[in-house]
């Protein structure tokens, strides 16, 4: 029974059906036989002599996969790429003299690694286009609702809600920039020979150098890539899977940087993840509305992130024109990156379409620090009414230290009252100082930097990204 034995979280709980399937063993077996195909289609064209009928029984089979004899055949030959070439051939009989003709492992191992990479990367821009959709949407709705900013999570001066999400916007946009340029330019491994020399190929094409060139690039175009790596040991150099980890732990990054965020307003009550009717909080308090997506977003992310490592390590280690230390690490850092990079888009991009905003709660905290944040311009008043700008200045920061300790007390801020009775102030009443208060007074240009933004940047961003599909239909396992 499959709960006897241990599971990953990330197929039971988290990434989507789309991007388990592109990993799993039946697509891997796929591509290996479409990739043999590939190649004695080429080889033929160039010249080698392969009946067509060996290719029509290759064609006929490509998903004719029977795993159990796949599986007796690698107890015997404790060879995974043999054994699926003896599987392919015993349905395809007339191939079997043909199958992988020249090649070494790495050829249908690294050239389907690099097919199924790229397409998990096309899943991932899916998900992230469609992140940036609804987060570009947010933003141009509340561009214009003051809210307080931090730093040092200490209020600051004001922004808007609109113009928050726009910072998170760019790093996402970033994000998307370079993995929409990875999918461009990755190569394929195409054919290299067992060391990366093309000998095999070179002895089967009798000794044309150019034909051998040939079939390496009508083997590239034919898997779709623009071109081949220029060169190669045995493998494909793993710097491309750090390259790609770089990309999507970038990506982490980012993620956990807004849901970091999102935390931490959901904790001031202001602006809320999603909570579905139905869904409980806690088992112990019920009223408690915890931010679980965004607490699995940071949870995703620090793993994704702690992968990229391993990845760079990999590349530092590798011997020569290649050793075996590699294959073992990348069965389970690759699709586990991807997986849970999916995971966490499928909770991002559903957090970033349905956040609650809590304007009530907004402008409460905003007219509860608005006095400090109009201190300035008082300041300049002050000065404006023959004041001097150094005493007002220790008038103004020993009244608000005072009112601060009034607040703790329980009592209202009650600093423009004060500083209109002080005789520094001379000549501005309350009235004078209280129109220094509206909040949109403060907040700059954010409204018109988020309408900027979005026009002169995400939006041209989005239609750039129109090959790229999301699956609506991934589940939210909370």
């Amino acid at each position: 029974m499959t709960e006897d034995k241990y599971q990953s979280p990330l197929s039971t709980r988290y990434a989507s059906d789309r991007m388990q399937i592109l990993w799993g063993p039946r697509r891997r077996a796929q591509l290996w036989r479409e990739i043999w195909l590939c190649l004695a289609t080429e080889e033929k064209e160039l010249g080698v002599d392969i009946p067509q009928a060996a290719l029509d029984e290759m064609v006929a089979n490509v998903d004719n996969i029977d795993f159990k004899a796949i599986a007796a055949y690698e107890k015997d030959l404790r060879h995974d790429v043999m054994a699926h070439i003896h599987a392919f051939g015993d349905v395809a009989p007339a191939a079997r003299p043909f199958i992988h003709l020249g090649a070494t492992s790495a050829f249908v191992t690294d050239n389907a690694d690099m097919i199924v990479l790229r397409e998990a990367l096309g899943i991932i821009m899916g998900r992230l286009k469609s992140t940036i959709d609804g987060l570009a949407k947010f933003a141009r709705e509340y561009k214009d609702m003051p809210t307080v900013a931090f730093t040092h999570f200490q209020p600051a001066q004001l922004t808007t809600v609109g113009k928050r999400a726009t910072l998170w916007l760019q790093d996402l946009a970033i994000d998307a920039a370079a993995i929409s340029s990875l999918i461009a330019t990755l190569p394929c491994r195409g054919c290299k020979g067992t060391t990366g020399t093309q000998a095999s190929y070179l002895e089967l094409m009798g000794n044309d150098h150019d034909r051998v060139k040939e079939l390496d690039r009508r083997v590239a175009t034919a898997l779709g890539f623009p071109e081949s790596i220029a060169v190669s040991g045995q493998t494909y150099t793993r710097k491309l899977d750090s390259q790609i980890l770089d990309a999507i732990a970038g990506l982490a990054q980012t993620a956990t940087k807004i849901a970091t965020d999102m935390r931490l307003l959901q904790h001031e009550g202001e602006i809320l993840e999603p909570f579905e009717t139905k869904q409980v909080g806690s088992s112990a308090m019920p009223y408690k509305r915890n931010p679980m997506r965004t607490e699995r977003i940071c949870a995703l992310g620090r793993y994704i992130i702690s992968l990229r490592e391993n990845t760079a390590y990999t590349v530092a280690t590798q011997w020569f024109e290649r050793t075996l230390d590699d294959s073992a690490n990348r069965r389970l850092v690759l699709p586990d990156s991807f997986l849970a990079t999916d995971s966490l888009l499928i909770l991002l991009e559903n957090v970033c379409s349905g956040l609650d905003v809590m304007p009530g709660t907004i402008a409460a905290t905003v007219k509860r620090v608005m006095p400090f944040m109009a201190t300035e311009r008082w300041l300049m008043l002050g000065v404006q009414n023959g004041g001097d700008r150094q005493s007002l200045h220790e008038v103004i920061r020993e009244h608000s230290i005072a009112v601060k300790a009034a607040i703790e007390d329980g009592t209202e801020n009650d600093l423009v009252e004060r500083l209109a009775a002080d005789a520094a102030f001379k000549g501005l009443d309350a009235d004078a100082l209280r129109e220094q208060l509206d909040p949109e007074l403060y907040v700059g240009r954010a409204p018109q930097q988020v309408v900027e933004f979005l026009d002169d940047y995400i939006e041209p961003l989005l239609e750039s990204l129109t090959n790229f599909d999301v699956d609506g239909d991934a589940e939210i396992k909370v």
